[in-house]
């Protein structure tokens, strides 16, 4: 609270026995005002068409794994962590979740394979590292960390990208690590190779209540010294072609930070690509005089159609947006004030 004291002089005329008095007054006025926010953070699972009848077992997962995640960004930032260690941190909690597409949970390519992609931005510095189509690396970010730390270089992909992960310690898997029944019955599925409906699979075993086009992890952070960062990794597509790079590891398209706005982006890779939606988001702010809510609601309603896409960022402020024109979107927030929240729904 901030007592704000307002001085007032009040001219009383009053005629009595033809006397003027003058009267002289204080008023004091007390308005609230929210602490400032001195650290922050936003996460997401993915946004796409999220069916309602998602079983209540399989919803709690979701939100029991978003929450793991909330609690480690929290933990980190709460303890003066950087907010790139805090992306980095969360994100691998995502990357190591089955539910989502990132990490255990990626989504199958056209080759019946699984090809990673990830991608870390610190604000402070516009440092970035990303990687693309890596197939051995158990946590992508870590290995996006490391590019845009002791390379020299922004951006390695395929056989390039692995190539450096050997000169690095960060941890190998053999592909099939990626395994999972329900990405798997979902890429049967998209090849037409297995015609079974909803209702014929344990809802555990499938992934019927998702769009199979839409899944990524991510999360954007401020600190307690005004630094932001952000971080996005994904499995990509379901059935993608070969060589396919969506928006993730795209530097300004799924994942921007600088000192204005930290962005991560999920849904149609395409589409988000196409608007550099992470740096347009930024540039609104900085130079557009947009609030971040404005520019978020700007690239969801003016450049990007229905069900394209959904965004989580936080600016210089703390201020944290978690938006999207998809129907459904897994998604968690917290900061310093202690306003916590974990959603899936548009309506929530």
């Amino acid at each position: 609270m901030k007592l704000m004291q307002q001085t007032c002089l009040l001219l009383l005329a009053v005629a009595i026995s033809g006397t003027l008095f003058f009267s002289s007054c204080s008023e004091s006025t007390e308005t609230s005002e929210e602490p400032a926010v001195e650290w922050a953070l936003a996460l997401h699972g993915g946004a796409g068409t999220i069916s309602k009848d998602l079983p209540d077992s399989v919803r709690q997962l979701y939100y029991e794994g978003l929450e793991d995640a909330v609690r480690t960004g929290e933990l980190v930032l709460r303890d003066g962590g950087s907010a790139l260690f805090a992306v980095e941190q969360v994100v691998r909690v995502l990357e190591n979740n089955p539910l989502f597409n990132a990490g255990k949970g990626a989504v199958f390519t056209a080759e019946g394979t699984h090809e990673l992609d990830a991608a870390i931005m610190d604000g402070s510095t516009l440092e970035a590292g990303a990687i693309t189509g890596v197939t051995t690396v158990k946590n992508p970010v870590s290995l996006a960390r490391i590019v845009m730390e002791e390379s020299q270089h922004i951006f390695f992909s395929g056989q390039g990208a692995e190539q450096y992960a050997d000169q690095t310690d960060v941890e190998r898997v053999e592909n099939d690590h990626f395994f999972t029944q329900n990405r798997y019955d979902a890429w049967q599925r998209a090849q037409g190779q297995s015609m079974n409906l909803p209702g014929e699979t344990s809802p555990l075993n499938s992934e019927w209540w998702i769009d199979k086009k839409f899944g990524t992890v991510g999360a954007v952070a401020l600190d307690m010294d005004g630094n932001l960062a952000a971080a996005t990794s994904t499995g990509g597509m379901t059935n993608k072609q070969f060589g396919r790079v969506g928006d993730v590891p795209i530097i300004g398209s799924g994942t921007f930070a600088n000192h204005v706005a930290a962005v991560s982006a999920t849904g149609w890779g395409e589409k988000i690509m196409q608007q550099v939606s992470g740096n347009t988001i930024a540039n609104l702010v900085e130079f557009g005089g947009y609030t971040l809510e404005e520019a978020i609601d700007f690239l969801l309603e003016e450049r990007l159609q229905p069900n394209e896409a959904g965004f989580i960022a936080v600016d210089s402020n703390g201020n944290i947006v978690t938006k999207m024109n998809t129907p459904g979107m897994f998604r968690g927030s917290v900061n310093s004030n202690g306003e916590q929240e974990v959603k899936i729904w548009i309506e929530e």
